[in-house]
């Protein structure tokens, strides 16, 4: 059985320095956020993104599926990630009170107390590695244009539609 195969239509040479630029730089971008939390708070980018998306649930609380979701994770990726958080006594894992079969993340008060710790730290390395160096024209853009990339990554992965990111 033969594959109909599409014509290439290949990136032209403005299209390949936006996406190289794109490529490279949260690259970049994400290691740079990485060691400023990992040197000073002896927390990974990857851990402390699991923390916010617990805090920002009323009670700290969130279903693993969800929450892979919410991060564009694996839940087996996830699973691996939450056995060390569970060890540190970042959060705790319980069944869903709700389905016995699904699992529920909660994030304790030592996870707590180390992202508000934490927090300072990205937030300044977030406003001055990218934040600040946009005009606030170019920040609206850049929300509006990756927004839409969410958008449509969700819709043809199937994953639920998240909330709208509003200011």
């Amino acid at each position: 059985m033969a594959v109909e195969q599409k014509e290439v239509r290949w990136l032209s040479e403005s299209e390949m320095v936006a996406w190289r630029s794109y490529i490279v730089a949260t690259m970049r971008l994400r290691q740079r956020l990485h060691r400023e939390l990992s040197e000073r708070h002896d927390v990974t980018l990857a851990d402390y993104e699991v923390m916010v998306c617990l805090s920002l649930q009323p009670d700290r609380r969130m279903r693993m599926t969800e929450l892979a979701s919410m991060l564009g994770s694996t839940k087996s990726r996830l699973s691996h990630q939450m056995v060390r958080l569970e060890a540190e006594g970042l959060i705790r894992r319980t069944r869903d009170p709700a389905d016995k079969r699904g699992v529920v993340a909660e994030m304790t008060e030592s996870g707590a107390e180390l992202l508000e710790g934490a927090a300072p730290t990205h937030v300044e390395g977030v406003r001055e590695h990218l934040i600040d160096l946009l005009s606030s024209e170019e920040q609206r853009v850049l929300g509006q244009a990756f927004g839409r990339v969410l958008e449509h990554l969700s819709e043809i992965d199937g994953l639920p539609r998240l909330p709208p990111i509003t200011s």
